[in-house]
C-alpha cells in the first residue's frame, strides 16, 4: 500500500473516504476519514475500523467499501 502524504490526502475528494470528517479532519482541511481511493486503502479501512470504530462506523465503512470494491471479502467477527 502506497503511503498517502498529508498533501495528497487533502486533495482527495469526499467520495474517496468511507466516513465524513471528524473535528480533527475538518481542522486540518481533510475531506473525510478512512480513505478508500484504492483497493489497498479500502482493505486497510476495514481493518482499522474493526479495531477502533464504533458499531455504526463499522457498518458505514463496510457499506462504502462494498459499493466501491464489491469483490473484497469482508469477514465479520461474532458480536460486532
Amino acid at each position: 500500500m502506497a503511503k498517502v502524504t498529508t498533501k495528497e490526502r487533502k486533495s482527495l475528494p469526499r467520495g474517496d473516504f468511507a466516513l465524513s470528517p471528524g473535528m480533527e479532519e475538518k481542522r486540518r482541511g481533510i475531506a473525510g476519514r478512512y480513505p478508500i481511493h484504492d483497493e489497498a486503502h479500502a482493505r486497510n479501512a476495514l481493518a482499522r475500523v474493526s479495531q477502533f470504530g464504533t458499531t455504526d462506523e463499522k457498518a458505514k465503512v463496510r457499506a462504502a467499501v462494498k459499493r466501491e470494491f464489491p469483490d473484497i471479502e469482508q469477514k465479520r467477527t461474532r458480536g460486532k
